[in-house]
């Protein structure tokens, strides 16, 4: 079922932080579902309840791109009607006001996000302004940004900019946003931190205080860049150095602050990459597509559970569910 992050986020709000998951092809899309109804070897696993959780579906520009938006679409949709069980929503990422437009138009994108944070506030409040209106009138939330992360993922690059509360409230209030992406500390990409540098609380904190109650806060950049899948993927090959990540456990304080929905795109691209890397190492005389998909589609699942348990969403599928049941 696919719903706005609006109503993902009311449930969540103060309590935990929904997933946001980057998809570019068919085995992330059957990897992602599996894992948030607590699947991993196949669709007749059964649902596990105390690890099912709603999502939020991510598509970038890059991934639109990257073939044809249609592709991806048909994905979703008949990813919809196999596991009829999830809840979640889809989601731009990283939209242009063009893509913005393309994506409302489409009729299929329950979110978007407008991405104009490189400008001065006036501008960024003004491009913000006019996606607002066109989404809201059909029935579309946005996701904005105000301050810049640093690093470098797909075509998104930037230099840190923390978010000033103040300019957060007057960015809210004249840009009529649904939800505001904050840069605390986190960048793009895998090279996140230098030595024990993590989130900026008291910035958070700040902006939780001044917005309007339950405003629903966005972080960007949040994958965690374990140690054990750049360990496997050097051992097979790979040449990452010096890689730094979100340290997990900072996910659920980040949530009690306002923080309903943590973006985790790099993660999911170390485990596609160590898979691959080893099932060819393993297996030089493979060239044979499948089989690295068939190993990297429950790895992918697994992966998922063990976000979703941190970021405190494991278990909160059926509660989303009464809540829209009952029209809160």
């Amino acid at each position: 079922m696919i719903v706005t992050t609006n109503e993902l986020f009311r449930h969540a709000y103060g309590k935990y932080a929904v997933g946001a998951y980057n998809i570019n092809n068919l085995e992330q899309t059957v990897g992602l579902f599996r894992g948030n109804l607590g699947k991993s070897k196949s669709n007749d696993d059964p649902t596990d309840p105390a690890k099912s959780a709603p999502f939020i579906l991510q598509i970038s520009r890059g991934a639109r791109g990257y073939t044809d938006k249609r592709f991806l679409e048909a994905l979703i949709r008949a990813a919809d009607q196999i596991f009829p069980e999830v809840i979640f929503a889809v989601h731009l990422d990283h939209g242009t006001e063009e893509a913005c437009y393309d994506c409302i138009d489409s009729g299929f994108y329950s979110s978007v996000m407008i991405d104009a944070s490189h400008e001065e506030l006036p501008k960024n409040i003004e491009i913000t302004k006019r996606v607002v209106e066109r989404a809201h009138a059909k029935g579309i939330v946005v996701e904005a940004e105000l301050g810049q992360l640093g690093g470098v993922e797909e075509d998104i690059v930037g230099s840190v900019c923390l978010t000033e509360p103040d300019q957060a409230v007057e960015f809210v209030e004249k840009s009529g946003c649904d939800s505001l992406a904050v840069a605390i500390g986190t960048s793009h990409g895998a090279y996140k931190f230098a030595g024990s540098q993590g989130l900026h609380f008291d910035v958070l904190e700040k902006i939780q205080n001044v917005l309007p109650e339950a405003f629903p806060l966005v972080m960007h950049g949040s994958s965690s860049v374990p140690k054990e899948w750049v360990d496997r993927i050097n051992a097979a090959g790979g040449q990452m150095k010096s890689t730094s990540g979100v340290n997990e456990d900072q996910y659920l304080p980040a949530a009690k602050l306002g923080v309903c929905k943590v973006n985790i795109d790099t993660d999911g691209r170390l485990v596609w990459c160590a898979i691959h890397r080893e099932s060819f190492r393993d297996d030089p005389e493979n060239f044979d597509l499948r089989p690295p998909g068939k190993l990297f589609m429950p790895a992918y699942a697994d992966y998922i559970v063990h976000k979703n348990g941190k970021l405190g969403s494991a278990g909160q599928l059926e509660g989303v569910r009464r809540m829209l049941a009952e029209g809160k």
